[in-house]
């Protein structure tokens, strides 16, 4: 259920917005684990948007890095939570199917993110 590299649309409504050519791999997330990663981007758009409104209103610059910096840390916190999910889910699943190769993308996306 977790995890299908074939898997159609997304089953979520937001999803469809996404053209499906720009999606090679898919993951139904249960309803509260979408649920939540949403409510945290939602949080990190509004921060976003928080900081070009202070760039309009000139506010100084050390301020505004300050949001900035904010902004990093929920992106970074947003990104621990994803792969945490994705390490129990997607991860164990293909292990426990006797396809290891899942632990060299992994390994490959831990090194992206900790660039």
């Amino acid at each position: 259920m977790h995890c299908d590299p074939n898997a159609g649309p997304l089953s979520h409504p937001s999803a469809a917005s996404i053209p499906a050519e720009d999606c090679c791999r898919h993951k139904h997330r249960p309803p509260q684990e979408y649920d939540a990663l949403l409510r945290r981007l939602n949080r990190i758009e509004g921060q976003v948007r928080g900081v070009r409104g202070m760039l309009e209103k000139e506010c100084y610059c050390t301020d505004i890095l300050t949001q900035v910096s904010a902004i990093q840390s929920a992106l970074s916190a947003f990104s621990r939570e994803l792969l945490a999910d994705h390490i129990r889910t997607c991860v164990v699943e293909d292990i426990q199917a006797g396809k290891l190769d899942v632990v060299d993308d992994l390994l490959k996306t831990v090194q992206k993110l900790m660039k």
